[in-house]
């Protein structure tokens, strides 16, 4: 069986989807249980032969300062949800709950791998080829060096070759152009990086790209600092949204294009599945010591069931050990600025984080 913890309480909306997910979840699985984290009262509803509650006394607002979530909150719902992690009880833990003290918890209840300084997130945005574009950083690292780069770089080409089954995906990085002269210093010197790896067949690096190579899906991973990650998969979000609605008003103007709309329904059908941001919800937090799984803090329970189902996929497919060792196979070129843990006495937030 492949055990899943569950923060129940996390996210915009709690266990009115987090609940619904895990029940429809569990039908489709039968090889998989749910450990479900969260308030006792809140979950009393549940039950499933395959799920058992896990009571908390406290739960991680999504606006609550690090300090707060990591220091006082010791027995939140997201932490309990880790803690199962680390005690070996579940294989992942998911959580749509406050990014920045998803990190920070995870990152000091399981500390980061040998040779990796900071985690990162790693999540999928729609492409025009059907399937996702991988991208990392997506929020965790504001500021990145350029061997930072090069360690969510190694960490992704495991996560993609685990969920994919391709044992050779390609990696680029996002730059203003695809000479390898432009960018600025860290960009650059990421470059040299890059193809020193991939000489050494550590990855399999593709060159700079653009941000419209994303959604052309020119490569399987492309690798950018979290500030414009983050910016890209709003942008992404934004422009897929805009296009359903553009659609949607186009095709109720008259009863001429009300009869399009019938006879194109299968084709704009396609294209709305396609570019649903919910299929691709869940993503991995790269270089910890353990899996969790972050979901949009304002998911439905149809993504959220989707994140379950990349974290079971990652379980069961070894995703821990297949990125240790693509680490240590890099350990030579992994050598950045020395690692170190988070202390007790974080900055704390501020801005409300909830994705």
């Amino acid at each position: 069986m492949t055990t899943i913890a569950v923060d129940c309480m996390g996210g915009d909306h709690g266990p009115s989807v987090t609940l619904a997910a895990c029940r429809n979840f569990l039908d489709r699985r039968a090889d998989a249980q749910l450990l479900l984290v969260g308030l006792p009262d809140r979950l009393a509803s549940f039950s499933h032969p395959r799920a058992k509650i896990i009571a908390a006394s406290e739960v991680v607002g999504m606006d609550d300062p690090l300090e707060v979530a990591l220091r006082r909150k010791k027995d939140s719902s997201m932490r309990l949800a880790i803690n199962q992690v680390k005690h070996g009880t579940a294989q992942a833990a998911v959580s749509a709950g406050n990014t920045a003290a998803l990190m920070a918890i995870s990152r000091y209840v399981l500390k980061t791998m040998d040779g990796i300084d900071r985690p990162a997130i790693a999540a999928q945005i729609p492409n025009s080829k059907g399937s996702g574009t991988t991208v990392l950083d997506m929020g965790a690292n504001v500021d990145c060096t350029a061997e930072h780069l090069l360690q969510f770089a190694v960490m992704g080409s495991a996560l993609v070759s685990v969920l994919s089954g391709n044992d050779n995906p390609s990696v680029g990085l996002l730059n203003i152009g695809e000479e390898a002269i432009k960018g600025n210093e860290v960009i650059k010197k990421a470059g040299e990086l890059l193809r020193s790896a991939s000489n050494a067949q550590d990855l399999n690096f593709y060159g700079n790209v653009e941000g419209n190579d994303i959604f052309k899906g020119t490569v399987d991973i492309v690798v950018c600092d979290g500030f414009v990650g983050n910016v890209a998969l709003k942008a992404s979000e934004g422009v897929a949204s805009m296009i359903v609605e553009f659609l949607k008003l186009e095709f109720s103007r008259s009863i001429f294009t009300k009869a399009a709309a019938i006879c194109a329904y299968p084709v704009i059908s396609a294209l709305k599945n396609k570019m649903d941001h919910r299929r691709y919800n869940g993503g991995a937090l790269l270089g910890l010591r353990g899996l969790v799984f972050k979901s949009h803090g304002s998911a439905d329970a149809l993504a959220f069931e989707y994140a379950l189902g990349r974290a079971y996929d990652a379980a069961r497919n070894n995703l821990l050990e297949r990125v240790q060792a693509r680490i240590a196979h890099a350990a030579p070129l992994l050598s950045g600025p020395q690692h170190s843990q988070p202390t007790l006495q974080p900055e704390p937030a501020t801005a409300k984080q909830n994705s």
